[in-house]
């Protein structure tokens, strides 16, 4: 039986090394190569994560959406073989939901922002699934010392389930502060002329980056059993 979840850790942390670096290095690369239609670069600040994989907006588009998903579905596998060897009841649905996210990373990558409407459901689905299992891991967490449980994994899923928690309230909620009138995440491309700061593409990038620290924090738990 140790034998076996030392196989299994492995395989996580294998897998959860060869997705997390895809991800950011298709992030680095489009964002380095983008240029939009008036010859702006790539600014945090007013771009969406959906704006940068836009095929004709950035020459490193097709590698952000390769990254999304094929470095997804490797995490999709960390998530399956992590949930085999979960030591509480609440990290099984931590896992499958985690996974849920990744496979919507994946799904994103897949159809990126020119086709729509299949990007906006798969990037909803990511923030529900990143909520849900950000707080499914807080549950699991609060209890005794856990396997996958540390002080760095629990500080960054708290930041990760705040950051989703206030995407999801605002996707709902018209404050006033959208340019375009329009409630909070309705749309992920920002009609010119664009703003210096748009909140909406600044909280989705800090959602993601604390979203991948945790995910990270969670990979790297799993150090001891590597070969």
């Amino acid at each position: 039986m140790i034998l076996r979840q030392q196989k299994l850790s492995k395989l996580a942390f294998r897998f959860g090394l060869l997705g997390l670096p895809g991800l950011v290095l298709g992030v680095t690369v489009a964002t380095l190569s983008f240029t939009d239609v008036d010859g702006h670069g790539f600014s945090f600040f007013n771009y969406s994560v959906s704006e940068l994989g836009h095929y004709g907006h950035s020459a490193g588009a097709v590698l952000l959406n390769g990254g999304l998903f094929f470095g997804g579905l490797s995490l999709v596998l960390f998530c399956l073989f992590a949930m085999q060897i979960s030591d509480s009841p609440w990290l099984v649905p931590c896992f499958l939901l985690l996974g849920g996210s990744f496979l919507s990373l994946a799904v994103v990558g897949l159809f990126p922002i020119n086709v729509y409407h299949l990007h906006n459901k798969a990037m909803h689905c990511f923030y529900y699934f990143g909520f849900s299992s950000s707080l499914t891991y807080l549950f699991y967490s609060a209890f005794a010392k856990r396997r996958f449980a540390s002080l760095g994994s629990i500080f960054w899923a708290f930041l990760t389930w705040v950051s989703f928690t206030l995407s999801l309230l605002l996707a709902h909620l018209d404050i006033g502060i959208a340019v375009n009138g329009k409630p909070f995440y309705q749309e992920m491309v920002m009609a010119q002329p664009r703003p210096e700061l748009w909140w909406p593409a600044l909280i989705e990038w800090i959602s993601v980056g604390l979203f991948v620290l945790w995910v990270f924090s969670l990979v790297w738990s799993q150090r001891e059993s590597k070969a």
